[in-house]
């Protein structure tokens, strides 16, 4: 599953994400093995009940488990990581006619040891992102001399890299109670001024509604349509 396609049908990136009209979103994280695959399934299965979502996911696992659209991003030389999934998101615009697309991240922007989500950035160019972040994980994945870097500096990274907006904060709950999940909710949703949930704890409504609200025109597709 990590072998990518041969170097001669490998593609660059090319510009074609802009026939992409409908919203791509992007859930990213603070470290790796947080939560985003989590999230990102959750949302996708949430959001098909009011409208047509399609995923586009970048791991090996998943693509076994029989996603249909997605590449084994970390097996992709770097020149053509950001071709590659425009192109497969292209494909995916294109055999589904979704109302949006839920990008599945890897590793974080801040992560020194992982440069993945750099080229979904790029290579996606999302309308909006999801941040994950587990509250507490005092240090990185593996790194237990890295300190996790907190939901404020990694959304100005991302917003600084890339022409996107966090549109909110999921929460992995991870070493937490529930009424710490709750105060972790309501701290965040005053320091960030965006909507915060945990996917698994708490209704996965408050995702479609966290993208909703970012994204109205969302509704107003799915609502036609359906009448």
């Amino acid at each position: 599953m990590r072998k990518p396609r041969a170097k001669k049908d490998l593609r660059v990136f090319s510009g074609r994400i802009a026939e992409v009209t409908c919203p791509r979103i992007a859930v990213l994280g603070t470290d790796c093995a947080i939560g985003k695959r989590t999230t990102a399934t959750i949302l996708t299965r949430a959001s098909r009940s009011g409208m047509q979502g399609g995923d586009d996911r970048h791991r090996p696992d998943r693509l076994i488990q029989g996603a249909r659209y997605g590449i084994a991003l970390d097996a992709v030389p770097s020149q053509f990581c950001a071709g590659e999934l425009e192109a497969t998101i292209v494909e995916a615009f294109e055999g589904e006619e979704p109302d949006v697309i839920v990008v599945e991240g890897q590793g974080a922007l801040s992560h020194p040891a992982y440069s993945t989500s750099s080229f979904i950035l790029r290579g996606s160019c999302p309308d909006g992102v999801v941040l994950q972040h587990a509250p507490g994980r005092p240090t990185a994945c593996d790194f237990d001399h890295m300190a996790m870097p907190t939901p404020a500096d990694e959304i100005n990274l991302i917003e600084t890299f890339a022409d996107t907006k966090v549109i909110g904060l999921t929460l992995n709950h991870e070493n937490m109670t529930d009424d710490e999940v709750s105060a972790a909710i309501t701290q965040y949703e005053c320091e960030l001024g965006i909507p915060v949930t945990d996917a698994l704890t708490r209704s996965p409504e408050r995702l479609v509604e966290m993208v909703l609200s970012a994204f109205p025109q969302i509704g107003s597709r799915a609502t036609a349509g359906a009448a």
